[in-house]
């Protein structure tokens, strides 16, 4: 008999917890399963409670809520034999996406019945583990800008993108990549991402080709770009065709320092975090055990279908005025705002 803990945050997420936690016994008969409820009270709580299970010999903990509540029990669960189940709840839900699992919490209890268990990789950046992706750059600079908005969702993000885009100021970086040949190369760039896993969040795909369970990160270097050019990186990133892109340098290896003029901003899985001028990003190979989707089903998100609508028809190299720029900006918003609205 498996033991099963739920960790269930009620005020983070977008769906009804009480509905989700009341399916728990359909898909986990007592005669299978001893589950039990825990509910988070205050920051951080999750993950005390998800070494408690640790302690106890537990051997799956279900994350119920946000993408926050998703990763800090994660983070509690490296280095031991408990895996990690996911029913996603979040604005982004990078890591269920990349995982396969159904966005619907009936789908997702089920694959967490099968319990269907893979160890994985997981990240570092400067001693922080991270499971999707980090880096320094705009998305960072972005991380911040959206956390200290207080706003959350998918259209707020966007609008900061949009918005803070347009007069971003790239940096010079140096990359070390440690390893028996060290090498040392420097980029100007918009932004620099290792990826475990191949999206941020949102079906965004960075990294199309990451894998979580080939001891590498896949980095991502995004050199400077016109305003002109934004739509095809848009289109791109959501149809994983972002490394075809003339401004795109990847590379994948285990150890990396990123060195910059001045601190500043990082970002660990979209939570922005104060840094030194020096980073170190690596990789810890098959430290993490989580449930994944056997079936591994392909699903479209609207928001794959939003953008391709909004952007077929537009053609490449995307020599647009800057007025159809902002026509075609404010058509996605005004198509999420309509999205949004219930």
């Amino acid at each position: 008999m498996k033991r099963i803990w739920f960790i269930v945050n009620p005020i983070s997420g977008t769906h009804d917890k009480k509905g989700i936690v009341a399916k728990i016994p359909e898909y986990f008969p007592e005669c299978r399963f001893a589950t039990e409820i825990k509910y988070t009270e205050y920051s951080g709580h999750a993950a005390e409670i998800a070494r408690i299970a640790v302690e106890q010999g537990v051997d799956i903990v279900v994350a119920i809520g946000g993408d926050g509540t998703v990763n800090e029990t994660a983070r509690a669960l490296i280095h031991s034999n408990v895996a990690l189940g996911i029913v996603p709840c979040g604005s982004g839900n990078g890591l269920a996406r990349h995982l396969f699992l159904p966005m619907n919490p009936d789908g997702a209890l089920q694959v967490i019945s099968e319990c269907n268990i893979h160890t994985l990789d997981y990240g570092l950046i400067n001693g922080l583990p991270f499971f999707c992706t980090a880096g320094v750059g705009f998305d960072a600079f972005l991380s911040d800008r959206f956390n200290k908005s207080g706003k959350r969702g998918l259209l707020s993000y966007i609008e900061n993108a949009l918005t803070e885009g347009v007069s971003y100021e790239p940096e010079t970086y140096e990359l070390e990549i440690l390893g028996e040949e060290s090498e040392v190369k420097t980029y100007r760039a918009f932004l620099i991402t290792c990826a475990n896993a191949s999206q941020y969040g949102n079906d965004f795909y960075i990294a199309p080709h990451a894998s979580m369970s080939d001891g590498l990160m896949d980095v991502t270097i995004m050199e400077p770009f016109t305003v002109f050019e934004t739509p095809q990186i848009a289109y791109q990133l959501v149809h994983k065709t972002i490394t075809q892109n003339s401004h795109i340098k990847t590379f994948r290896c285990k150890d990396l320092i990123i060195r910059r003029t001045k601190p500043g901003v990082i970002h660990v899985d979209g939570d922005p975090k104060d840094s030194e001028s020096e980073v170190r990003v690596s990789l810890v190979p098959k430290d993490i055990r989580m449930v994944v989707n056997a079936n591994k089903q392909p699903w479209q998100p609207p928001l794959l279908r939003m953008f391709t609508d909004i952007y077929t028809g537009v053609s490449a190299p995307f020599k647009q005025t800057p007025k159809k720029i902002s026509k075609i900006n404010d058509e996605l918003l005004n198509k999420l705002r309509r999205k949004d609205q219930p």
